[in-house]
């Protein structure tokens, strides 16, 4: 039997990977395009939804650092999901993640070409062609680092990092000097208050808190390329939600004291630069853009990783077809799977130029996303309490760690998803559950050539 492939082992080290796990969650980006949703769905409340769906998303990160130390692999949800409750659903789990990294991966390229063109040439971004050619040249940009190997890739994404990071720490911090002399919501502590919801409230604010939160996991998929695997992507992990939890919490209060919720709901999806605007004036509100086109561009990077390592090692396994799990003989990178997500997302993006139908579908899959990853977590959750069952008896932390909170958490994002479905109109619900469900078509044709997975 020929030997299994292998990525290009301990390439990344920890800094490499804390960075990796902030950059796939996108901080920039997600204030930017969730923050007016999140405080027009809990108003001052915004603050306890985020660190509500933290402490949930803790639950399922140390579901992640547990069955890393179990199984280092590159299919992360796939690979411990089929370890646990058997091949089938290990396929979906890997399944959903697939379909949700391609459809947000290419729904992001729009917003980090409408801000290309409002640095460079703002009338243009009216036009549709415009913008999608720029989307194009940005998915071919990140295509071409992430084939040419994890190296240049951790490198590529440590500099656009540190760059958004330096200006939205200056915007922070002028926030918190300027806004607490005239905030516009008076500052409270019942802001983080659990307890301060109605039920309803509480489940609709946590289903957009959801999305602050995903992409974090991108760590896990890298681990096959990381130094010390069992271990350096679980600290990543954990240091990558510390920060985002502060980070999230912080924006979200200063958005509060600096913004009235008739200037939250006009910027809309541009609330940093109307932050960066009143505190700096105009120039430096067009600096902050530079910060969220870095964050969109960086999510890109992680989320094309994310697939192509899930895609590889579910080909590897024989789950799907065997040419996604070739490696390019220098680079060491899946080069077919790669070439694979740039072609389909190039297609869809100039597809949707041309059909608004599908350009529509495209933006509503951002909200069907989060179905599907509820879906793909909430298992991880629930199979990582399975695997340490026995944990149980071994003492309260261990209890705690290893199946107390990655199960409580998992049954939590199981029932977001749930509530969310009579909530969507039919085009979300099409795309977030048949997005899913689709996935036995491969499952069935793939079925017979897929290879043993160890039992639990």
């Amino acid at each position: 039997m020929d030997e299994p492939a292998k990525l290009n082992a301990n390439s990344l080290g920890i800094v490499e990977s804390v960075i990796m796990g902030i950059a796939g969650t996108a901080p920039a980006y997600s204030i930017e395009i969730t923050t007016s949703t999140i405080i027009g769905t809990a108003g001052t409340l915004a603050p306890a939804s985020i660190l509500v769906c933290g402490v949930v998303m803790f639950g399922i990160a140390y579901a992640f650092i547990n069955m890393n130390r179990a199984l280092a692999s590159a299919g992360t949800s796939y690979s411990w999901v089929s370890m646990v409750f058997g091949r089938t659903l290990g396929f979906f789990a890997g399944w959903a993640l697939l379909v949700l990294c391609c459809v947000f991966m290419v729904s992001a390229m729009i917003p980090a070409a409408n801000a290309t063109l409002l640095i460079l040439d703002r009338p243009k971004m009216n036009n549709v062609h415009y913008v999608t050619l720029i989307a194009a040249a940005w998915l071919t940009f990140v295509s071409a680092v992430v084939v040419k190997g994890i190296k240049l890739t951790s490198y590529v994404q440590v500099l656009m990092t540190i760059i958004e990071a330096i200006i939205l720490f200056a915007i922070i911090v002028a926030s918190l000097v300027m806004f607490r002399h005239a905030p516009q919501h008076p500052f409270s502590l019942v802001w983080f208050s659990p307890f301060a919801f109605s039920p309803r409230l509480f489940a609709n604010g946590a289903l957009v808190a959801i999305f602050f939160f995903y992409g974090w996991d991108v760590t896990m998929n890298l681990s096959e390329e990381t130094r010390d695997s069992n271990h350096i992507p679980g600290r990543a992990a954990f240091w990558s939600m510390v920060f985002l939890m502060a980070f999230f919490l912080v924006f979200i209060v200063i958005t509060l004291l600096g913004l009235s919720d008739a200037e939250i709901q006009h910027y809309n999806t541009n609330v940093i630069f109307a932050i960066a605007q009143k505190l700096f004036g105009p120039t430096w509100g067009y600096v902050s853009i530079i910060a969220v086109l870095l964050s969109t561009v960086g999510t890109v990077e992680t989320q094309m990783l994310q697939f192509t390592r899930t895609l590889f090692a579910k080909s590897r396994d024989g789950a799907l077809h065997p040419r996604y799990a070739r490696l390019h003989p220098r680079w060491r990178t899946p080069h077919i799977a790669i070439f694979f997500i740039w072609i389909t997302g190039l297609a869809l993006l100039f597809v949707s130029s041309y059909l608004p139908t599908v350009n529509v579908i495209l933006q509503d899959s951002i909200t069907a996303i989060g179905f599907q990853i509820c879906f793909y977590l909430g298992l991880t959750g629930l199979a990582c309490a399975w695997y340490y069952r026995r944990m149980l008896a071994r003492g309260p932390w261990l209890a705690v760690s290893h199946v107390i909170w990655p199960a409580a958490s998992g049954i939590f994002l199981f029932f977001i998803a749930l509530y969310s479905i009579p909530t969507f109109d039919w085009v979300t619900n099409v795309v977030g559950m048949g997005g899913i469900a689709i996935g036995a078509i491969p499952l069935l044709l793939n079925r017979k050539s897929i290879r043993s997975v160890p039992a639990a």
